[in-house]
């Protein structure tokens, strides 16, 4: 099998698994409920914490950082032997290298379950950097609950550290790595996110956000 047709195959997996919707499934099989029908109508952690408690959005917020995580896992660790095995070499570019990782995020915010409409990714994108940039990453955390802390608009902070996450891996790079490279994922990513916000960032502008809130009990 050669490299042309072996990646094309494990950048669909990571998508399909990006795709896995656990914030509607949790809704659904928990609660009996399709967690868009209710507050923001995202299928993410932050909606699921404010309909449905802390235990099942500390949950989801665990499994949609997890899909990021085990892409980056097998990307890392188990990818390789696999491309070295049956075609004899992998992608050199690091960005090629890298579109698995961009794939399990864009699984998680257009989903092909739920007709492409999924959730913002950073907990996704949070478990990919987990593995592949982890010193900007706890700066980009650092910025999330600062921010998230000071103006309690979640939605702030997941803009805020998605831009501080590309700005930390660029000057990590540039001033720490004895080869830098220009962290085209990371900033990939941190457009995606801060797209994905569009209509927080319209209410942002007009006050209108909704500040964090959350249930104290989860409801069976």
């Amino acid at each position: 099998m050669s490299i042309a047709i072996l990646w094309p195959l494990i950048c669909l997996a990571a998508y399909l698994i990006g795709s896995i919707p656990f914030g509607f499934l949790a809704g659904k099989l928990f609660h009996k409920k399709d967690i868009r029908s209710g507050g923001s109508g995202n299928i993410g952690a932050t909606n699921a914490l404010r309909q449905y408690g802390v235990k099942t959005g500390v949950a989801v917020l665990i499994l949609d950082l997890a899909k990021g995580l085990a892409v980056a896992l097998l990307l890392n660790k188990v990818v390789p032997g696999i491309a070295l095995k049956f075609s004899g070499g992998i992608p050199t570019e690091r960005f090629v290298f890298q579109l698995p990782a961009l794939m399990v995020v864009l699984g998680h915010m257009y989903p092909v379950w739920l007709n492409f409409k999924g959730g913002k990714g950073v907990a996704t994108a949070a478990g990919v950097f987990l593995i592949l940039a982890p010193i900007p990453l706890f700066v980009a955390m650092l910025v999330f609950l600062i921010v998230t802390a000071l103006s309690r608009y979640v939605s702030l902070g997941s803009i805020c550290a998605a831009a501080s996450l590309f700005i930390a891996e660029f000057l990590w790079n540039s001033f720490f790595l004895r080869e830098p490279e220009f962290p085209w994922l990371s900033l990939i990513v941190a457009l995606l996110v801060i797209l994905k916000h569009d209509q927080n960032i319209l209410r942002l502008l007009e006050k209108r956000e909704n500040r964090l809130s959350f249930k104290k009990k989860d409801k069976s």
